[in-house]
């Protein structure tokens, strides 16, 4: 295996840290790594564990739906190997499940499930939120996440960081509906609902588990509004839900999201991961 250490997120391309390389059968390998303080974005492993999973999946079925766990901080600085199993491939649907690790230990799984395309009843019930469009909207620039811009709209609530925004990858994406499916979902978790839960003593920490939908194909290179809305707290455990629509008013996936939510460590600034 050949590592692509880089010395800085800043020296690296959203498609190249998305790019697997194969490990034996229905095993990949993620080599560019580059040096970070944090620990390993969760995004990240997810999006890389989705694209291992529909690497092994018949074509023309993009993903429809993923479950993930986080089970340990991982390193941005080692490489991340993935090994698929092959659960079921049926007429419409296929359904995968991923194990992530960094020197043999587990830090991510992924359940994910795959469908063939077909007409039905496009219906969607709830409008998104009327927000200035994204030329109206300040700059906002998007913690840790290569190869993306932002625009932050009026908030719904208070907060050291917005729960509703826009944002839209900068770099050039092929016509390939897993990869934008991917990149939907390393855009889904760099942010958090719940925020506004938030009190003087309790905060949201680290990501335990994350559930996308992918109700319509989405372009990643144009623009998308996410839209957190933290839900309930319990149990040293805060969950919240989202959306993420498109200018002309379209739902293209849905988020759910188990964080932890404990009292506060001394020096806290905020979310971590």
């Amino acid at each position: 295996m050949t590592v692509r250490r880089l010395p800085a997120p800043a020296d690296v391309s959203l498609l190249e840290l998305l790019d697997l390389e194969p490990a034996g059968r229905d095993g990949f390998r993620a080599p560019t790594v580059f040096d970070e303080r944090y620990p390993l974005y969760g995004g990240q492993v997810a999006a890389q564990a989705l694209l291992a999973a529909g690497r092994t999946v018949p074509d023309g079925r993009p993903p429809h739906s993923l479950h993930g766990y986080f089970l340990r901080s991982g390193d941005t600085g080692r490489p991340m190997l993935l090994r698929v199993e092959r659960d079921r491939d049926g007429r419409s649907f296929s359904s995968r499940r991923v194990v992530a690790e960094q020197d043999d230990r587990v830090v991510f799984t992924l359940s994910a499930s795959f469908q063939t395309p077909e007409d039905g009843l496009d219906h969607q019930v709830d409008p998104v939120p009327d927000v200035p469009a994204p030329a109206e909207s300040a700059p906002f620039d998007l913690p840790r996440l290569l190869g993306f811009e932002g625009r932050q709209p009026p908030q719904p609530h208070g907060g050291p960081w917005p729960t509703r925004f826009w944002s839209r990858c900068t770099e050039p994406l092929p016509d390939d509906d897993l990869l934008h499916a991917a990149v939907l979902t390393y855009l889904s978790d760099i942010m958090t609902g719940l925020l506004p839960l938030t009190s003087e003593i309790h905060e949201p920490s680290a990501s335990l588990d994350h559930a996308l939908w992918f109700h319509r194909p989405s372009r990643m290179d144009q623009w998308m509004l996410m839209d957190l809305v933290g839900r309930t707290t319990g149990g040293g455990r805060g969950w919240y839900t989202g959306s993420l629509s498109t200018p002309d008013g379209v739902l293209r996936a849905s988020i759910t999201q188990e964080s932890l939510f404990r009292r506060r460590r001394r020096g806290s600034t905020g979310r971590e991961g």
